[in-house]
């Protein structure tokens, strides 16, 4: 059979089995443009059942482009807590806001306008085009790279940009005329249910009997891909700290940056406890009496007084290229001036302790420096026990609910755990409050 024919073959063969064989999926249900573009977006790194009950919410909270493009962006964040990767929630909202500025609260149907949205590349477009509307354009995306590499025995790095141009093309020509909606989600259906990754089903495959890669027994090494670069990992130092006064009952929180990684969520304070592990390797876990004294020095230096009472947990939090790696520990509002010399002794020496370290800054996943949201990291001891001793601190029973770092600029929370619905967390932080206010934590202190 010669490569027009092999061709014919799959194309046919795998529509006639996505049509018997295709999932049952809410935004397959209505040919509805918006609802196509959020799905996309939505599946991005993100499985599918993972995806369903997200995009459900999502929709019945935002129903059109309108309604997303005037929504607060911490009710789109909100919205899109747990699913990681914030910068697609953002750049979707933005897309919004373009739609109705440029288009009229039209999704275009112009490739190019697609592609101008923000947040959308070849794939994204691509999929918008032929699954909302219909036109005969390729949506090529690792689930596709992977089934055509084996198909058709395509030897070329997948990672390459010129191997991405030759698939299109490739999967631009299998599209049969008027069906390019079906056919797109064909494909990807193939590679998510059927050519799997590590354990094809190659047996049930509609296209198997003219499959040059499983022909040639190269199913399980197909298609070539440059391994990634292994993330680098992060030792932090976590406080869950816990409220008196006026405070109690209430956990501080504060407000990320307005760009970079995890850009304006809220998150518990946390502070560099080690400089960067090269990627690959683990950081090296911080011993908790200096831990603990570093974590309540970096406190002080934000201008809160507070005391670590103990490890609460290990936790991890992974991002494409950077992985956290955390030490929890519970801390207790502080308010009695006579402490702060106690525990400005305990940080200083935590930070003498760390001197050979300091001068090392870390860079985040979006190129944004640690030391944005690290602050501490790059104060000296002297400083950090003047501001302790000679910076007012609130009474308990005044202190405010809000309160800006002296250091990092940032703003800090008191909250409750009726405040969890209000505020978007990365995923994390979300399961530690959530934890901390059912009590798990409770014994530490005690």
């Amino acid at each position: 059979m010669g490569l027009i024919e092999q061709k014919q073959h799959f194309s046919v063969n795998l529509l006639d089995w996505y049509m018997i064989n295709r999932r049952d999926l809410p935004w397959r249900r209505h040919n509805n443009p918006y609802f196509t573009w959020v799905s996309e977006i939505m599946l991005q790194q993100t499985r599918v059942d993972t995806v369903i009950p997200y995009f459900n919410r999502f929709i019945g909270n935002f129903p059109t482009v309108q309604a997303l493009a005037e929504a607060p962006e911490e009710d789109v964040l909100k919205n899109w807590e747990g699913l990681g990767y914030y910068s697609r929630a953002r750049n979707l909202q933005a897309a919004a806001r373009q739609v109705m500025e440029l288009h009229g609260g039209e999704i275009p149907q112009d490739k190019q306008a697609v592609f101008a949205l923000k947040g959308v590349g070849p794939y994204t477009a691509g999929a918008i085009l032929s699954i909302a509307f219909n036109q005969p354009q390729p949506a090529v995306d690792g689930n596709v790279m992977r089934v055509l590499s084996r198909y058709f025995l395509i030897d070329e790095d997948i990672m390459k940009g010129s191997t991405r141009v030759l698939m299109e093309e490739l999967a631009g020509e299998l599209i049969p005329e008027g069906r390019a909606r079906d056919f797109n989600q064909a494909l990807m259906e193939l590679g998510a249910l059927v050519c799997t990754p590590k354990a094809p089903h190659c047996l049930t495959c509609p296209v198997m009997e003219q499959c040059s890669g499983r022909i040639a027994g190269r199913e399980l090494t197909l298609p070539v891909k440059t391994k990634a670069k292994p993330p680098r990992p992060e030792q932090r130092l976590v406080a869950i700290v816990e409220g008196r006064g006026v405070h109690r009952g209430r956990v501080l929180v504060r407000q990320r940056p307005e760009s970079g990684l995890l850009a304006r969520m809220w998150e518990l304070p946390h502070v560099l406890a080690e400089p960067p592990a090269k990627a690959g390797k683990k950081a090296a876990p911080l011993a908790d009496e200096p831990a603990m004294a570093l974590l309540a020095g970096s406190l002080w230096a934000e201008g809160f007084a507070a005391r670590p009472e103990g490890l609460a947990t290990h936790a991890e939090h992974v991002f494409s290229h950077i992985v956290w790696q955390l030490q929890v520990y519970k801390c207790t509002e502080q308010s009695q001036s006579s402490e702060l010399p106690l525990i400005a002794a305990e940080a200083r020496a935590a930070y003498d302790a760390q001197a050979a370290t300091k001068d090392t800054v870390a860079t985040d996943p979006d190129g944004q420096s640690a030391s944005t949201f690290t602050s501490t990291s790059s104060i000296t001891s002297d400083q950090v026990e003047r501001r302790m001793l000679t910076d007012d601190v609130e009474v308990l029973d005044n202190a405010p609910q809000i309160h800006i770092g002296k250091g990092d600029q940032l703003t800090y929370r008191w909250i409750g755990p009726e405040d969890m619905d209000k505020m978007a967390f990365p995923n994390i932080f979300l399961k530690l409050l959530s934890s901390y206010f059912a009590g798990v934590y409770d014994d530490i202190n005690e």
